[in-house]
Order: structure tokens, then C-alpha cells, then sequence
């Protein structure tokens, strides 16, 4: 960070955090009414705010023109909704962006926190700020699922369905591995992609979508019971109907098929997919493979997602 905004942020009278997530089981079968069972991980969004004489957002570097557009848009509409409260937005990302760790949503959750809090003087409440990010994340998505923005909000593991999230506790701690495969396609693009195929023949992807719905189901329930075993099954299990339903790609084979061989007890895709983004495996104790992968140039980091110390 900066000394101009280390500066800035001594004197923030405002600051708030949101976390990215990841999606153990269900993406993409959410946007068509399917459940999915998403989590917090412990690298986020960090924003505060600093008195001004307008509503401002300071865009962070190594921002995109398209990504600049669309944070602007999204900005305004959350100012607009709260009045626009005088107070300079700042911004620090811990997440890679377009990745599939819900780097929009966490945003999103982390500004509307400090506006809220600008424009009524007291912290937000969770609904307040997770109807204003989904405001913001409809700009970013065009028509999100609210699985992301609810997530990061939340800061815990949830089973979410058609706009309802409900807690779900772990009686074991639930471990990640999380590795960048790249770059990717942006969300909208890839769901976009999937939605023609899914008119093309809605019968054979409703088939499809129902049954990773009910793997969702079994996930969570493993979580609550503890069986990671069979949440790293399901997990196998998931991104097998992933790749049949085109949303993987060869770089993201290859990290799944890593994680494997390092021990993982499931890994898959997480979030849109498409020709890159993030993979995860769930791990007893994923430090040892993280130390490991990181040797090898991979871009990686351990998240705690449930159980006792988690987010």
C-alpha cells in the first residue's frame, strides 16, 4: 500500500471488510433455482472511508478499463440508494479479481458497509448491506444469483437457494486448498454460453442441474456430520457433471488432477469456470500442499471454510 493511502486510511472514520468465497458444490445449477453450498474464506475486500465533500471512490490500481466502467456504475447506483453520503471510498483487494472467488461480491459488501454506515451513522445491519450489494452485483453480472454478495455478508458457510441462505455448522473444521489456474472468461460470458445450450435442450440440463442439486443436499449434510470423506466425493462427483456440461477446461483438469495426487479428498472447479480461474481441494491439513504447490510457481493459499476458528 501507499504512504498516501496508508495516510488516508489513519484517518478513516469508517472501515469494513468483505470476505470472497468459494463454492464447494452447486454453481451455475444456482442461477436456474438449484441450491448451492457456498463459504467464506479469509482473504477479502478491505474498504474505508474518509469525510469529503462529495460521495467518491477511489479506484485501485491494476483495474481494467471494462472492470473501471462497471465499478463506477456499480458505485453509483449504491450511493444513489444511499443518498449519497459525503465520504471518499477507498479500497484494498487481497482477492485476485475474475478469478472465482466472488472478488465483485466481497467489493460490494465491503463499499455498501461504509456507505450505509456514512449515510445512517451507526453500523449496517446484514439485510441492509445485502440488499444494497445486490444492487452493485447486478451492474458487475447483470442477473447474479446473490449467491456471492450473500456469502461475503455473511461471512460463514451457507446453503443458498433462490435468494434464502441458511447457515449450515460444521462439527469438523472444513479445509481448502485454493489454486489460480489463470485468467478466465468473464462470469457473465460463461453463463451466458450455458444458458444457449441450456435452450437447446432444457430437458437433458434440467436432468443434469437436479442431480448436482441433490449432491448439494449431501454436502451439506456431510459438512454437519462431520464426514469429509464424503463431502470430498461429492465434491469429485460435482465437477464431474461440470466438465460434461463444458465448464472446465485443460488447465483446470490438470489442477484438479494435482490436488488429487497431492492427497485431497475432492477437488473441483469453483465459481464460473470456463478457461481458467480458481480450483479447490479440500484437505485434512492443506499447509504441507500449499508449501509444495507455491514451490512450483502456483499462485495458492489455505482458507479455513467451517468448524471451530473459522471466519
Amino acid at each position: 500500500m501507499s504512504t498516501a493511502a496508508k495516510s488516508s486510511r489513519q484517518q478513516s472514520h469508517i472501515t469494513s471488510f468483505g470476505p470472497g468465497k468459494v463454492i464447494l458444490l452447486g454453481e451455475h445449477g444456482v442461477v436456474y433455482g438449484h441450491p448451492a453450498l457456498a463459504a467464506a474464506i479469509s482473504r477479502g475486500m478491505r474498504a474505508w472511508g474518509v469525510p469529503a465533500q462529495s460521495t467518491s471512490l477511489k479506484i485501485p490500481d491494476g483495474v481494467s478499463p471494462s472492470q473501471q466502467e462497471a465499478l463506477e456504475r456499480a458505485f453509483a447506483r449504491a450511493a444513489k440508494k444511499t443518498k449519497h453520503p459525503k465520504i471518499s471510498v477507498h479500497l484494498e483487494s487481497e482477492l485476485p479479481l475474475s478469478m472465482g472467488l466472488g472478488s465483485s461480491g466481497a467489493l460490494a459488501v465491503a463499499v455498501c458497509r461504509v456507505l450505509i454506515e456514512a449515510q445512517t451513522g451507526q453500523p449496517a445491519k446484514a439485510r441492509q448491506v445485502e440488499a444494497l450489494a445486490f444492487e452493485m452485483e447486478k451492474e458487475f453480472h447483470g442477473t447474479p444469483s446473490g449467491v456471492d454478495h450473500t456469502t461475503s455478508a455473511r461471512g460463514t458457510m451457507v446453503l443458498f437457494k433462490q435468494g434464502k441462505a441458511a447457515e449450515v455448522v460444521a462439527s469438523k473444521p472444513v479445509k481448502v486448498l485454493v489454486a489460480m489456474v489463470g485468467p478466465r472468461s468473464s462470469t457473465k460470458q460463461t453463463v451466458g454460453a450455458l444458458r444457449e445450450r441450456q435452450k437447446k435442450w432444457p430437458a437433458r440440463y434440467k436432468r443434469v442441474f437436479e442431480q448436482i442439486g441433490k449432491l448439494v443436499l449431501e454436502g451439506a449434510s456431510a459438512v454437519r456430520q462431520g464426514e469429509l470423506e464424503a463431502l470430498g466425493d461429492v465434491m469429485n462427483m460435482n465437477h464431474g457433471m461440470l466438465n460434461a456440461l463444458g465448464l472446465s477446461s485443460p488447465p483446470i483438469e490438470e489442477m484438479v488432477a494435482r490436488l488429487r495426487g497431492l492427497g485431497a479428498l475432492g477437488a473441483k472447479l469453483t465459481g464460473a469456470g470456463g478457461d481458467g480461474g480458481a480450483v479447490i481441494g479440500l484437505f485434512r491439513e492443506p499447509e504441507p500442499s500449499v508449501m509444495k504447490l507455491r514451490a512450483q510457481g502456483i499462485d495458492c493459499f489455505a482458507s479455513q471454510l467451517a468448524g471451530p476458528g473459522a471466519l
